[in-house]
């Protein structure tokens, strides 16, 4: 039997998949701080659902619409999660095929905070501009 909070994220997971940002935001708590490294467009931290939905719109527009991630484990307990995934997408400045660590904050069944570490935030960066 799963953890609540794996199950929590997995199905956050599957509904961006899925495009469903009514069910992804459901597991976001309203304050959620959405952090991301690096040194792109992108890059920066986001406070709450106007913030996070605003940089998804984003990250699809820069990615041409084919940004995904490819769920390979979520690992989890009482307060964090661990998410393993391949980024991937394509665009004008080539394609992205990218394995990444997703660290979640996790308080009264919604998420409360997000990372993102890649292997090689370099190719990351040269991505997303």
């Amino acid at each position: 039997m799963a953890h609540p909070n794996e199950d929590l994220l997995r199905r956050g997971y599957e509904a961006f998949a899925a495009g469903d940002l009514e069910t992804v935001m459901g597991v976001f708590s309203d304050d959620i701080i959405w952090h991301v490294g690096g040194l792109s467009q992108l890059s920066g931290d986001y406070l709450g659902h106007e913030a996070v939905t605003a940089f998804f719109g984003r990250l699809i527009e820069v990615s041409g619409g084919t940004f995904s991630l490819e769920l390979h484990d979520i690992l989890a307990n009482d307060v964090h999660g661990t998410v393993l995934v391949t980024a991937r997408g394509q665009n004008d400045n080539g394609t992205l095929d990218e394995r990444e660590v997703h660290i979640w904050h996790v308080a009264n069944g919604k998420a409360t905070e997000f990372w993102a570490f890649a292997e090689d935030q370099a190719r990351v960066d040269a991505f997303f501009g």
